[in-house]
């Protein structure tokens, strides 16, 4: 049966593929399936199953105007020798928590878990939609993304990348990755502002009408590869199914058997695949929502208030540093009885007032959620107890929810089997992981750095980081965020 996507205030319906080319609704919605679809394969032969053969089954579901024979191709190019690990997203068990490591893709980020595979539908969807203009992809990025989309779209045919991140609010690692990618048709802008201002710099774009029709008449159209594009939301549902799968397969946990799932969140597009993922009837409980000191979404979920206007912190895990959950709206959609018009209104007050609350009946429907946050001390802790007590080094992002879980627990006395999303190589923030494990560390450069995390953590450096360790810079292109558009237009060729 064919799935028709919506956009959540309101707007005409389309099929997967167009939802996919143009990222943003026309109204400034995002797409939404009309229906979460149930799966409709055991979950004991799901246990059987490879990661691509997993992705398959449930992406069938949401892409239902891919023919079987496109939808196996985007999922064979994308999930191969790239990643390190033949099973994709291994897990490990850790200190009373399963430990889904969804970073051994190219930019060793759960990023690529989605951006590995969305230039293959990207390009397959124009090609059935016979559009011949080229894609534009518009990215704003708080770390990750930008470079995990680079190295997807990076010289594919059709399409360009721009890239826009804050100058000042990522790492080491994750600057050097952006500004030495290769490939003619990327580019990468660093702003004076923060993640949030080069997200609304991006959306405004998206919604300009005038700039839309200077793009068209010059052979361009924009799409989107931030989680805002339904094709980035759809493959993250599927490591959630293949690790409640794995679990099964592994005799961890029995069939029909519930667990919780927890994620490091900024943007809620992660945590929103794992609410699907229950809504077609995996067995998730809780989902619990882990936040940094950018405690934006721990206050709703305490409070039903959304607030924005605060303080922005930088963070050791600036993946999260997100005041704006765009993602959030989709949630927002299905809790107020997928009415857009309660949505919109929403939608204007984040952006006139920078602030919305919820009603009552709405917070009712959050009784799946839990939010909490770990400060920048708790996260550090966590980084060096886990050490000390297992061995298992992780990422600041992923101790934000390992912290977050532990207060979970505390508080709930809830001893169900769970999964963390680990969502990052410790490998990425170096610096934060070794002068969390010992300050001793904190003398050192960025890749003696490294090169002592790996005979620490007992694991080879990366070739995601090894590679950039003499890699020449190619982007040095700054703005301030109001020139975003001018630079966009520079870049495409566009005088008017």
């Amino acid at each position: 049966m064919s799935l028709i996507y919506k956009s959540t205030r309101g707007g005409e319906g389309v099929c997967a593929s167009m939802a996919i080319l143009k990222g943003l609704a026309d109204d400034g919605g995002l797409y939404v399936p009309e229906r979460i679809p149930a799966l409709d394969v055991p979950v004991e032969a799901l246990a059987e199953m490879t990661y691509q053969e997993v992705a398959y089954e449930v992406m069938k579901l949401y892409l239902t105007d891919f023919t079987e024979e496109e939808l196996k191709s985007c999922i064979s190019k994308a999930y191969d020798s790239k990643f390190d690990a033949q099973e994709i997203a291994p897990m490990v068990y850790a200190d009373g928590a399963y430990y889904l490591e969804l970073f051994h893709g190219a930019t060793i980020a759960f990023k690529d878990m989605a951006l590995s595979i969305l230039p293959h539908l990207m390009t397959t969807s124009a090609k059935k939609n016979h559009v011949d203009h080229e894609i534009v992809i518009l990215t704003a990025t708080s770390g990750d993304t930008g470079k995990a989309a680079m190295a997807g779209f990076a010289d594919v045919e059709g399409t360009r990348i721009i890239v826009f991140y804050p100058k000042d609010g990522v790492s080491p690692v994750q600057e050097k990755q952006m500004v030495t990618q290769k490939g003619s048709n990327t580019f990468v802008v660093g702003i004076h502002g923060n993640f949030d201002d080069a997200q609304t710099g991006v959306k405004r774009m998206f919604n300009d009408k005038e700039l839309a029709a200077g793009l068209d008449r010059h052979g361009f159209q924009f799409s989107s590869a931030n989680s805002i594009n339904i094709g980035r939301l759809v493959p993250q549902i599927v490591y959630y199914v293949y690790a409640y799968a794995m679990l099964v397969h592994n005799e961890e946990i029995k069939n029909g058997e519930t667990v919780n799932v927890v994620v490091p969140t900024g943007n809620f597009g992660n945590i929103l695949a794992a609410y699907y993922a229950k809504n077609m009837g995996l067995p998730i409980d809780r989902l619990i929502c882990a936040s940094n000191e950018n405690k934006v979404l721990y206050d709703f979920f305490s409070t039903g208030s959304y607030d924005k206007n605060r303080e922005f912190i930088l963070t050791s895990s600036p993946s999260m540093d997100i005041l704006i959950s765009s993602n959030l709206e989709r949630l927002i959609y299905k809790i107020s009885g997928e009415d857009p018009q309660v949505n919109a209104r929403l939608m204007q007050s984040l952006t006139s007032e920078g602030r919305y609350e919820i009603t009552e009946a709405m917070k009712k429907e959050l009784s799946d959620f839990y939010g909490n946050y770990a400060s920048e001390a708790e996260t550090a802790q966590m980084i060096h107890d886990l050490y000390t007590d297992t061995g298992y080094v992780i990422d600041p992002h992923t101790a934000v929810a390992a912290a977050v879980y532990k207060k979970y627990t505390a508080e709930t006395n809830d001893t169900k089997k769970t999964i963390i999303a680990s969502t990052a190589s410790p490998f990425k923030f170096a610096r934060s992981v070794m002068t969390a494990i010992d300050e001793a560390y904190g003398n050192m450069d960025d890749f003696e750095l490294i090169d002592e995390l790996s005979k620490l953590a007992n694991v080879a450096v990366p070739a995601a980081v090894e590679e950039i360790r003499t890699a020449p810079v190619r982007h040095t292109t700054q703005c301030d965020v109001d020139e975003m558009e001018n630079v966009v237009k520079q870049w495409l060729g566009i005088k008017d």
